[in-house]
């Protein structure tokens, strides 16, 4: 019985490391308290993943309630948020500290 749950679990394990070798990556980076790109393209109907890269030294909060979103995001650090899968449109977000200037979209199509 021991070896039959053994291999269910190597099972599952192998068939999430395939599911999340599916998910595509995008990345953004923040620099001088903007978003770059300024838009990011992805394909609707699929969930994606966002590597925000925060190249200031202070920290800033990627927000979207578009997206039901929010995570702050240490300077000079790294943040991974999985957004989807989404409808095609246009889904603002913004940088909660830095609102004037921190501003971008993601259009799923």
């Amino acid at each position: 019985m021991a070896r039959i749950a053994h291999l269910v679990a190597i099972a599952a394990l192998l068939t999430v490391g395939t599911a999340q070798a599916k998910t595509q990556t995008f990345d953004l980076t923040i620099t001088d308290h903007h978003f770059q790109p300024e838009a990011v393209t992805i394909p609707a109907g699929e969930k994606v993943k966002l590597m925000v890269h925060n190249q200031d030294a202070t920290p800033e909060e990627f927000e979207s309630y578009e997206l039901n979103r929010e995570k702050i995001i240490p300077g000079h650090s790294q943040a991974v948020i999985f957004i989807g899968p989404l409808d095609a449109g246009e889904y603002p977000f913004f940088g909660e500290f830095n609102q004037a200037t921190a501003q971008g979209r993601v259009i799923a199509e």
